[in-house]
């Protein structure tokens, strides 16, 4: 049967609540194929368009790169982690685990997103916004890996490693073809 994407967000949404838990169930609320792909691609794009607007949302419009500049670096960073990842799944014969990390990730990304935005704008403390965020992504992601895409641990970790090299290389990239400002002296 195929769902609305509302309805996929929903499940999308209990099963990124599962991955924090833990729960072996997990994997059954998403569409881990490729109709499930393109939705949480959706969510993903979505939740990247926000992140780039969200300076605005919270007063801080002048701050921190324009919205074109910030989308540039979070595609060159998605393609870049999800090229060393999908190297990684190869290597362990797991290139198969793709599609169903794709989802589960990007939903996963929405939902952070959408959360983070929620309590920015709440006024909650942002750095201790992010440090939760940071572990409850680091739990989840570890859990994708374990639930969704059935890697062992040693797996786990040289996948996480690897897409933590991808997100290196995409910001030397990244930063050679926008370097920060430097400050003009008198």
């Amino acid at each position: 049967m195929d769902k609305t994407l509302i309805e996929e967000m929903l499940a999308a949404g209990r099963g990124t609540f599962a991955l924090l838990m833990g729960q072996r169930n997990a994997p059954e609320f998403f569409d881990l194929g490729t109709r499930g792909l393109v939705g949480s691609l959706a969510a993903f794009v979505l939740a990247s368009g926000l992140n780039a607007l969200l300076p605005s949302f919270m007063g801080h419009a002048g701050e921190g790169p324009p919205a074109w500049q910030a989308l540039i670096v979070v595609g060159a960073l998605y393609v870049l982690q999800i090229s060393f990842g999908a190297v990684a799944l190869r290597q362990f014969g797991r290139l198969d685990g793709l599609v169903p990390y794709l989802v589960a990730s990007n939903w996963a990304t929405f939902f952070a997103t959408i959360l983070s935005l929620i309590l920015g704008l709440a006024g909650f403390d942002l750095s201790m916004v992010l440090l939760a965020l940071v572990v409850g992504v680091l739990v989840i992601e570890i859990n994708i890996g374990r639930l969704i895409v059935t890697l062992t641990i040693p797996q786990i970790a040289m996948f996480l490693i690897a897409k933590l090299v991808g997100g290196m290389v995409g910001l030397m990239l990244v930063g050679t073809l926008f370097p920060p400002a430097l400050p003009v002296s008198p």
